[in-house]
């Protein structure tokens, strides 16, 4: 009996114990981001950024910040969902 695992858990694997996962994860973050959140707030983030555990977002219009800050634990809970496991802690938005 052999213990096959699949190309992408492998992969996973790889990327857990790599220091590439975090780097690998914000391009993720950034690929999710307009699917997670919508064209609209997509379109007016200029920066979204995953640096250990906190995801940053950086926008220049002010009503939009303040909607992301309403929504931080509804973006924190979504954003896991979507990473598959839970790489945002916190979220900062500039």
């Amino acid at each position: 009996m052999s213990h096959e695992i699949s190309i992408g858990q492998a992969i996973q694997q790889f990327l857990r114990k790599s220091r590439l996962k975090s780097g690998i994860q914000s391009l993720q973050i950034e690929e999710v981001w307009e699917n997670l959140m919508g064209k609209t707030i997509s379109r007016y983030t200029e920066k979204v950024q995953l640096i250990n555990h906190t995801l940053f977002i950086t926008t220049s219009v002010a009503p939009l910040k303040t909607e992301l800050l309403f929504q931080k634990e509804k973006i924190i809970q979504r954003v896991n969902e979507a990473m598959g496991e839970s790489v945002v802690r916190e979220i900062v938005i500039q």
